[in-house]
């Protein structure tokens, strides 16, 4: 008498090359995906996080310096206002010209 039969055998071999198909099939169908996911994505233009720090950094410095120069040129007004009351004799330059004297005027 036969202890194994021929058939559940061949049966567990159909059953386990199938399983090992699926499973290929599955690891191409993710890996199409996520080509696809890329390519679309890519194509998108969308920024790089490298980029984005880089760009924000910079605004960071540009603002800082902005800020900067905002209150060089808020103390240079101030100094100049003071500037003009403590001679008291203020001229205006003429219409037209930059106010600066040159040996020409």
């Amino acid at each position: 008498m036969q202890s194994q039969n021929r058939f559940f055998e061949d049966l567990v071999k159909i059953m386990n090359g199938a399983a090992g198909t699926v499973a290929g099939m599955t690891r191409e169908a993710q890996d199409g995906m996520r080509e696809r996911a890329k390519e679309w994505v890519a194509g998108m233009d969308f920024v790089s996080r490298d980029e984005f720090e880089a760009v924000k950094a910079m605004a960071a410095t540009a603002r800082e310096e902005i800020e900067a120069l905002k209150a060089e040129v808020a103390a240079l007004k101030a100094g100049k206002a003071t500037r003009k009351t403590a001679t008291g004799d203020v001229k205006t330059p003429p219409t037209g010209t930059t106010g600066i004297e040159t040996p020409e005027e």
